[in-house]
This record gives C-alpha cells, structure tokens and sequence, in this order.
C-alpha cells in the first residue's frame, strides 16, 4: 500500500466563522487572516494506492458552479485535482472508489462535472464508486436551513443517478476488508451528522485523515470549535475523546484544510492537547 497526498485546491474562508468563539487576537497567530477577515485553506486529498485499487478520499470543490459562486472562496494557487495526480503518476479514470468524508460541497464538489455539451452532469471519475454512509445521505438530500448552501443537488442527485453510488454500514466495515488494508473508520456527529473519519495503518503509524473535525493545525485546541458545526458542544466531547485517542496511540493527522501544513502530530501539556510538530507527507513517510 501507497499513499500520496493530493492538492485540488486552494480557497479562503472567513477567520471568524471558521474558530467560532474563539478571538481574533488568539486565532490570527496561527491562521493569520488578510483584509477581509479571510483565511488560507487547503482542500486537500489522499489517495491509496492498493494492488487494484485506487482510493481517493474526498475530492475538494470541483470546477463546474459559476463564476459567482467561487468568488465568494477567493480561489488562489495553482494546485489542481488532475495535476496532483499526474504528478503522482495518475489519472482520474484510474480512480475506482471515492470514499466522501461527508457532503459538504469543498469535500464533494469534485465528484460530478459538466458534460461534453455542459447539458448536463456526469461522473467525474467514470470507473469509480463512491462512498458514503446512508444516515449522512439523508441529511445531505434533505437538508437542514442552517447546512442547506452546503449541500449541493448537483454534487448529490447526479452520483445517485450514475448508479454507482454505495453505502458503508456503522460498525460493519463494507468498504474494505480491514485485514488487508487497515482503514478504519471513526463516525463524529457534532460537524454534521454521521461524518466518517479514515484511520489508516500505515508503515507502523496510524494515519487520521481528520476533515472537518480538526481542520487545520491551528484547531487543534479541544475549544477551537468551527462555527460552521451544527452541534458544537457534540464536536467538543467527540474532539476530546479523539484527542485523548490520538495522544494515547500517538496518531498523526492528516490535515485536509491547512493550507500550510500536511501532517502534524501531538502533545500534552498542562494547557491539554497542543500542536508538537508540522510536517510534510514525505518528512514522516518516507
């Protein structure tokens, strides 16, 4: 088994809502914001490489909503989804399974594009399935107001309709034999309902893909909620009792949303869990 860390992109969004009750003052330290409160943030992928298959999880925004609609994530850099896989020596079509940590449109949006005639949408990745959870499909296609602009028809109904889409069952790992690859998966709620972290086992360390539970370095204080979390007190317990976890079992975290910042690890200190170092992928797995 392979791993490769995947750039689709990168995008802005605002500090404030991203920390929730957390300052300016102490939040700027670590996610300095421009001008307009906004801050860097990465969409970014892993990919698994593993005898005939080919994992990818989550897929960033895509290309395919309108010009208007981007400008409210102020795109910026050169990262692309097709040119990180070429760099790794692969292509799109080579993709069999997308496993979605859950359907928020910067974690899906990459699933489905235009058509050849753009009248219509198709598949993104033509020899791949993807995989969700059917407690999280329910609340995606039938959205609360405060998620409703996350959840996006375009990204859900056309991966539905391709007939390729698959469910994974809580607490009966359908997606891989555990045995052979490893890939655990831990459901947190306090995001969005029934959001599915990857735990990876790889070359003697356990891997932790987070999302949106710990988005970037500077979230890692069990406090440092998003605004965006639809049950924050949920979040905290769940992000304690991962915290405790990760500390114990000495995790490293993969960071879908740090812009700066692949993979880090952690420590305890009379403040709680803390930041101990940043890395990059190839730092730690070489």
């Amino acid at each position: 088994m392979t791993l490769y860390p995947i750039e689709t992109g990168n995008f802005k969004l605002d500090g404030g809502a991203m920390f929730g009750v957390v300052p300016k003052s102490i939040w700027n330290m670590t996610n300095p914001a421009d001008n307009k409160n906004m801050i860097d943030m990465a969409a970014r992928s892993l990919l698994i490489e593993d005898g005939n298959r080919l994992i990818l999880i989550d897929t960033g925004m895509g290309n395919k909503q309108s010009d208007k609609f981007f400008s409210y994530y102020y795109q910026w850099g050169d990262h692309s989804l097709d040119r990180s896989l070429e760099k790794n020596g692969f292509h799109r079509d080579d993709i069999t399974d997308v496993f979605l940590t859950h359907l928020h449109f910067d974690h899906c949006g990459g699933c489905i594009q235009w058509n050849k005639e753009r009248t219509g949408y198709e598949s993104a990745f033509k020899n791949a399935y993807f995989w969700t959870n059917q407690d999280h499909w329910e609340w995606a296609t039938k959205p609360n107001q405060r998620e409703k602009a996350s959840f996006l028809k375009e990204n859900l109904l056309p991966m539905q309709e391709s007939g390729r889409l698959k469910f994974i069952q809580k607490g009966q790992n359908s997606f891989v034999d555990t045995s052979e690859l490893g890939f655990g998966i831990l459901f947190v709620d306090g995001h969005t309902d029934k959001q599915m972290l990857p735990h990876i086992k790889y070359k003697d360390r356990t891997l932790v893909f987070t999302a949106d539970l710990v988005p970037t370095a500077g979230h890692i204080p069990v406090p440092y909620v998003m605004g965006y979390d639809t049950r924050p007190l949920l979040s905290l317990k769940e992000k304690q009792q991962f915290m405790n976890e990760a500390l114990e079992n000495d995790f490293v975290l993969f960071l879908e949303h740090d812009a700066h910042n692949e993979i880090c690890t952690l420590k305890d200190t009379l403040k709680g869990v803390r930041l101990n170092q940043v890395h990059t992928f190839n730092e730690i797995f070489t």
